[in-house]
């Protein structure tokens, strides 16, 4: 089964790694890549038959933030039942929690290791296609390599 996976994150270098890393993992999927808020939030209303399977997002973006980002779509009865996977520098608890409360799936702290970066972003495909719904507990939410 091909499925798409959408990253938003304005660092080349990050989405060279995040290719690279799913890449190696060998499998059935197609990575698009925006790189801001706005490019994501046109992305999503101009492929609305045909949107992702999940999206990888950074908080720390131009135009519009991660944060506003997931937000927006949260409150949109076009994308709220989209996936949204954090993926951001932060390791601010606060942060998290309000991240968890606004309906992000889940949380991962981008990984200086590459084997690291494809434990998470493995672990994370996985348990969006054998769930596909929100953590039961927020102690399930944060994504560790």
């Amino acid at each position: 089964m091909d499925f798409q996976i959408l990253l938003a994150d304005d660092d080349e270098d990050d989405c060279m790694f995040f290719r690279e890393a799913l890449e190696e993992l060998s499998l059935c999927a197609t990575l698009k890549t925006v790189n801001n808020g706005v490019e994501l939030m046109n992305f999503l209303e101009n492929n609305l038959l045909n949107l992702p399977q999940m999206l990888f997002l950074d908080l720390n973006m131009p135009r519009k933030s991660g944060a506003e980002c997931l937000e927006e779509i949260k409150q949109s009865e076009k994308f709220k039942h989209l996936p949204v996977i954090i993926y951001s520098t932060s390791s601010n608890i606060d942060v998290m929690d309000q991240l968890y409360g606004k309906g992000a799936q889940y949380y991962i702290r981008k990984p200086a290791d590459f084997s690291n970066l494809k434990s998470v972003i493995s672990r994370t495909i996985d348990l969006i296609l054998q769930k596909n719904v929100l953590p039961s507990c927020r102690e399930e939410f944060e994504i560790q390599p």
